[in-house]
């Protein structure tokens, strides 16, 4: 069974890219690109893990992180965010976010990222 990861992100450029690099590692991915088709799908589907922006129009990444955590406790979140927001990465990170990528980001270092902390 392959490892499922939530792509959440209101560009779909970028949904785009992370979808394909990582189905490419084995990977069963899923999007979405607001908060409600987040939880959703994090509900339905359980992800191992979800890449997680902190700016999407509606419901912020922090209030779907913390409502993801409330769901399951357990759930592993990686955010990115194109803004150096460090109150919003640290508040993040309060909230069980295990790292952060900055935007543009290096598509290499998602990889080794996410394979690191899919096992984790």
């Amino acid at each position: 069974m392959s490892e499922k990861i939530l792509i959440v992100d209101d560009q779909f450029g970028i949904r785009i890219l992370l979808n394909e690099v990582l189905q490419k590692e084995g990977y069963e991915t899923f999007q979405a690109a607001n908060g409600v088709q987040a939880l959703e799908i994090a509900d339905e589907h359980k992800p191992d893990l979800v890449l997680l922006d902190m700016k999407i129009p509606g419901m912020d990444g922090i209030e779907i992180l913390k409502r993801m955590k409330q769901k399951n406790s357990d759930i592993r979140v990686i955010i990115m965010t194109a803004y150096g927001e460090l109150d919003m990465i640290q508040e993040a990170k309060n909230l069980g976010a295990l790292t952060h990528f900055a935007k543009p980001f290096d598509i290499d270092d998602i990889r080794q990222t996410v394979k690191e902390y899919i096992a984790y």
